[in-house]
């Protein structure tokens, strides 16, 4: 039996088809979005096609922004000599909250899964390569989640870059394992910089 228009079941799938979101805070999303003034619903949706529109990776860390490098890759101050590679996007924004690292960064979008059939072709493990081999790169920092794709993520692109003589660090474990990163506070991740270990 449908309990509501076909348009708010519509609306109440595409809520629910939102990370973290379960059917129950989909339709409480759904009904508010309903309450809102026209105008209100209008900016709102035209955010969304914004973002959309606008934001794209940038050319060198992968990260996201709106022009061709992004204001850590632009940022005369960071340390270019230091790479931390993380997951998603989400992760630098987790990192750079500590106000610990000074470094640059490189986002995979995604980890190594063989069950999810993810490989290496999936993620940007080639652009993170061919940045390695064009400049004076000292470190890379893995910064994979501390769970089973991060750890065979952070072990296969390691193996990659013996050939480079470049050091390879990984993150101590301040995060706690099958965890992620996103939802680590700024101490876990100060611990967790501070004391990590060559691979």
């Amino acid at each position: 039996m449908d309990f509501y228009p076909a348009s708010m079941e519509n609306l109440i799938d595409k809520f629910a088809s939102l990370p973290g979101v379960g059917r129950k805070s989909a339709q409480r999303l759904a009904f508010h979005m309903l309450s809102l003034p026209d105008g209100q619903a209008e900016l709102f949706a035209d955010a969304i096609i914004q973002a959309r529109k606008n934001v794209h990776c940038c050319k060198v860390c992968q990260n996201l922004t709106e022009g061709d490098i992004c204001g850590i890759c632009d940022n005369d101050n960071r340390d270019h000599s230091t790479i931390c590679v993380v997951t998603e996007p989400k992760d630098v924004l987790t990192i750079e909250q500590s106000h610990e690292y000074h470094g640059v960064y490189h986002v995979l979008h995604g980890a190594l899964s063989p069950i999810s059939h993810i490989g290496p072709d999936d993620i940007r493990i080639r652009e993170l390569l061919q940045r390695i081999a064009d400049n004076d790169i000292r470190e890379i920092i893995m910064a994979t989640n501390p769970d089973t794709e991060g750890e065979a993520t952070a072990m296969y692109i390691s193996r990659l870059l013996q050939p480079f003589g470049v050091k390879v660090t990984r993150l101590a474990y301040g995060i706690p394992v099958g965890s992620n990163i996103e939802f680590a506070d700024s101490a876990t991740i100060i611990r967790a910089i501070e004391g990590r270990t060559e691979m």
